[in-house]
């Protein structure tokens, strides 16, 4: 029953292109693109920063440069190494000596041209204080950058993960939703009762047909990442395997929403819409393209409730940071706690006839 439920789950074109074509599209888009995310000049100030000086306050205002709220020496390191800041900036006033201002940038060496170019801007914010002294530049700010060589974060590898996940998501709903709600529909279900075969049989040699086709649109999303736009797996095949096996976690979660929508649906036009009602919102929002500090305060705490989100988290910090499966046990746990209440609506509302 798992090989003819797999057969034709591979001769359908929709499902191959939502899970397989659909996610590539975008990878290979944002592939293209390269370099880190973001487009303006993102700092942070170190914790010794004197933010009561008129140069700090000048910078503050300062459109070409965002100033991201980040508390501690190990948060501004991984801001750093996430590429989620270009630098750590540390303002000083040299009170009777030159130059007045002492400013310090620490990044990333993947990050070198934003900081001569943030270097410029404060240069040129200095001399905006006193114009009189544009020939005197080193008698207002002397700016040093340090630079450490970190492993640059790429578009590839925000994206990556969040198309991976959104493939899981999708393919796993809507495959399993109409594939029950049609053969609820074409009395199959009802054929089959009249067989030897158990409920629990049918129900699992679906679902492993379906595990394993995600399973397959994992291995050649990451695959094509890595082998045509150098997407980082930290840790080589120890890395594949921990995320292949989040993405049969989640995979296993999201099929239940599949269950559900398909004991929901009375028709196969509604499946749509109440599919589109649990993945659309979760596309959007979950960290799929954007980082969820990216959206308005008073919306992260939807984007912090979503499944995906954690999925994507997991993805992320396993593949770029290195993070064990331990590491990301929070991401796992929220991920099992939807899981179990999931599967609770879904023996609820699934209907057999």
């Amino acid at each position: 029953m798992t090989k003819a439920s797999l057969q034709s789950i591979l001769k359908s074109p929709s499902a191959v292109v939502f899970s397989v074509a659909f996610p590539l599209v975008f990878i290979i888009a944002f592939g293209f693109l390269g370099g880190s995310k973001g487009f303006s000049i993102k700092v942070a100030r170190s914790a010794d920063c004197d933010t009561n000086n008129i140069l700090y306050q000048r910078l503050q205002e300062n459109p070409s440069i965002k100033w991201v709220p980040i508390v501690g020496e190990k948060a501004l390191e991984k801001a750093i190494k996430d590429a989620t800041i270009v630098a750590v900036v540390d303002i000083q006033i040299q009170k009777m000596l030159k130059p007045a201002y002492k400013v310090a940038l620490s990044g990333a060496e993947s990050q070198g041209d934003k900081m001569v170019q943030l270097r410029s801007i404060i240069n040129e914010t200095a001399l905006n204080l006193n114009p009189e002294l544009a020939q005197k530049m080193s008698d207002l700010a002397g700016v040093t950058i340090s630079a450490a060589k970190m492993r640059e974060f790429k578009t590839i590898d925000f994206i990556l993960p969040g198309q991976l996940g959104f493939s899981l998501l999708a393919g796993s709903i809507f495959g399993t939703a109409f594939i029950f709600f049609n053969m609820r529909q074409t009395l199959v279900l009802k054929r089959f009762f009249a067989t030897p075969v158990r409920r629990e049989v049918i129900v699992l040699s679906e679902g492993i047909a379906r595990m394993l086709f995600q399973i397959l649109t994992a291995f050649i999303i990451i695959g094509v990442g890595y082998y045509a736009f150098d997407y980082h797996l930290i840790h080589g095949f120890a890395t594949l395997m921990q995320m292949i096996f989040l993405c049969i976690l989640g995979v296993m979660v999201f099929m239940g929403f599949g269950f559900a929508v398909s004991g929901l649906a009375k028709s196969e036009s509604s499946i749509p819409p109440l599919a589109n009602m649990i993945t659309m919102p979760q596309f959007l929002l979950a960290g799929t393209f954007f980082p969820i500090s990216s959206f308005p305060k008073w919306l992260q705490p939807l984007c912090n409730i979503m499944p995906l989100t954690y999925l994507n988290d997991a993805l992320r910090k396993t593949a770029f940071d290195g993070a064990s499966l331990w590491d990301v046990r929070i991401d796992v746990l929220v991920l099992l706690v939807w899981g179990v209440l999931v599967y609770a609506l879904a023996s609820r509302v699934f209907k057999w006839e």
